[in-house]
């Protein structure tokens, strides 16, 4: 008997679909007269990476009817004036969330530039209020990434109460919320989760007994299809750029060995559009909720 083939979790799908949803709901604001949602980057330096990502939310901010703002520095920027930037975006009524972009230079301690913006207005979800907030399943803004998966699962109709889900990588940007995500009560989780990470010994046969496994170590084609049991759902946090012959010079895979993997789980994260179009469109769902002041109302 043939396995059925993995269904395809199209992350970008489903966030065209949300983006078409904030659209609706941003247009009916400028309707009544009310002025856009405003979502701020803050950028220091020439990282190609993160000169690409900052674009890309610029670009999506607009798309969905926001206002869209980039602060731009040099790398030479010093941390005290960076810190200035940061109380004037923290007291600028007409700013409802902003994102300070990583990595920093080396002369800036990146977790005192993150504890600074006000927790308010930190639609990345990395100020410790809100992960202490998430913490205690109190309202908050999600870091973007696990927020992203979280809405995956939801969206897919992934069932996950009583599963078990193995998180691999403990990053405080995705491992550690995600397992925390996961295992609080909810319709989309309720699951006894297990943390592995670069010194959990025996991955193998942890991973062989998840219903469903998040990949967010950052080493290539790490998940194998040995490590992964019939019917499980694998969700790939990954971006590799790695090189060819081919015309562009380089192809791009994820954290997991996905055309042996896809054969024997129920269902897959594509790479790429799977779950990086997710982290932008949650960075925007954080906005107009900054914007509605759902989380903190005053």
């Amino acid at each position: 008997m043939e396995n059925k083939p993995a269904i395809l979790i199209d992350g970008k799908l489903i966030a065209s679909n949300i983006k078409e949803e904030i659209k609706k709901e941003v247009a009916e604001l400028l309707d009544k007269g009310q002025r856009p949602p405003h979502l701020v980057a803050v950028l220091v330096g020439n990282d190609g990476a993160s000169l690409s990502y900052v674009k890309s939310k610029e670009k999506q901010s607009k798309e969905v009817g926001f206002m869209s703002s980039v602060y731009r520095f040099p790398s030479t920027i010093t941390e005290k004036e960076l810190l200035q930037t940061i109380d004037f975006l923290n007291n600028d009524n007409d700013v409802d969330g902003y994102i300070i972009q990583l990595p920093l230079p080396k002369q800036i301690d990146a977790k005192k530039v993150l504890e600074h913006v006000s927790p308010k207005k930190d639609v990345d979800g990395f100020h410790p209020t809100n992960a202490g907030r998430m913490l205690l399943s109190l309202p908050s803004y999600l870091p973007a990434t696990p927020y992203g998966i979280m809405t995956l699962i939801e969206r897919s109709g992934i069932e996950t109460a009583g599963k078990h889900c193995v998180v691999i990588g403990r990053s405080d940007i995705v491992g550690t919320p995600m397992a925390v995500l996961l295992s609080r009560k909810g319709k989309y989780a309720d699951c006894t989760v297990t943390l592995c990470h670069s010194r959990t010994k025996n991955i193998k046969e942890i991973c062989l007994t998840a219903d469903i496994i998040v990949v967010a170590i950052g080493k290539p084609h790490f998940l194998t299809a040995d490590m992964v049991k019939e019917g499980a759902v694998v969700i790939d946090v990954g971006i590799h750029r790695i090189e060819d012959d081919s015309e562009k010079g380089y192809h791009i895979v994820g954290d997991v060995d996905f055309d042996n993997v896809k054969q024997k789980c129920s269902y897959i994260t594509p790479v790429p559009g799977g779950v990086g179009p997710m982290t932008i469109v949650s960075l925007l769902t954080n906005t107009l909720k900054a914007y509605k002041k759902e989380i903190y109302k005053d």
